[in-house]
């Protein structure tokens, strides 16, 4: 079929438009790697756009040499691991029976849990409450208190119930009980909300650092978030080697921000493309009342 001039006007503009949302969409990030690795003098003199001038990694090498840096790096990795596997086991356990229509008083339990999203006990109450159950300088203090997202939970709730009832119920007529049909029959279809859940929290956990700020005093708990926060702010002198000269200092000065950018959303960069597949049917599908 031979295509309209009009279709293909249609086309190149089509083209047009998405290259320069790639663009816009690119440059940000691809100019902080691109100053990451570039010399002080064309940072300062503002020369450095999607290429990197006077390539230098001394700040890459400065940071990644302070043991602190791999400490702190190592509670993220912890804090991150356990908190998105604690807050998809109770997402998954509270979003089901809300899910279904036979639990009683249902609707009490959703207006109590939509309830949260816009009332709580404030910064004050939280800290004595998490200090008084000995949660403080301990993973349970970030874990715990955010372990549940209410809007999470609400996109999970719905999934779930786009489920057909007759697969739950073929599988009661089998002899399965509750547990078994969630383990059996909603989770193996799940994967895409689960997915989805995954990256939502670990993305969270990942760059949480305010309850660590909170809630631990010793520099040794710290997520690397806080650690980067200090380097930055300069407020602890992070750099534990005590060796960094004044070249160098000027160098940190200059790209510190892109270079703990980069150090930072990187991990996040290489486990999304794995799940990404699950991504956008996790959202519509959770998200979208069918």
């Amino acid at each position: 079929m031979k295509e309209s001039f009009q279709y293909k006007v249609f086309r190149v503009f089509n083209v047009v438009i998405l290259l320069a949302v790639v663009y816009v969409t690119l440059f940000p990030f691809l100019n902080i790697v691109a100053q990451s690795f570039s010399s002080e003098q064309y940072i300062t003199a503002g020369e450095v756009s999607l290429i990197p001038k006077g390539f230098n990694i001394e700040t890459y090498k400065i940071i990644m040499s302070d043991s602190m840096f791999w400490i702190n790096y190592k509670n993220t990795v912890v804090y991150t691991i356990v908190g998105t596997a604690i807050s998809l086991v109770l997402s998954t356990m509270m979003a089901y029976p809300l899910a279904k229509k036979r639990l009683k008083g249902r609707n009490f339990w959703l207006m109590f849990v939509v309830f949260t999203m816009f009332f709580n006990g404030g910064i004050i109450p939280n800290y004595v409450l998490v200090n008084s159950l000995g949660f403080g300088n301990t993973i349970w203090a970030i874990v715990i208190p955010t372990a549940i997202s209410v809007f999470n939970l609400l996109i999970m709730k719905t999934f779930f119930e786009n489920i057909p009832d007759e697969l739950e119920e073929a599988a009661i007529m089998d002899g399965s009980n509750t547990y078994g049909i969630l383990v059996k029959i909603v989770l193996p279809l799940s994967k895409p909300i689960l997915a989805t859940m995954f990256l939502f929290y670990a993305v969270t956990h990942w760059n949480s650092w305010f309850p660590a700020f909170l809630y631990f005093s010793e520099k040794e708990l710290f997520p690397v978030s806080i650690y980067l926060r200090n380097l930055i702010k300069g407020a602890e002198g992070s750099l534990s080697s005590g060796a960094t000269s004044a070249d160098n200092l000027t160098q940190i000065a200059a790209n510190i921000k892109s270079v703990t950018m980069v150090l930072t959303v990187l991990p996040i960069v290489c486990v999304y493309p794995y799940i990404q597949k699950y991504f956008v049917s996790g959202v519509m599908l959770g998200s979208v009342k069918g």
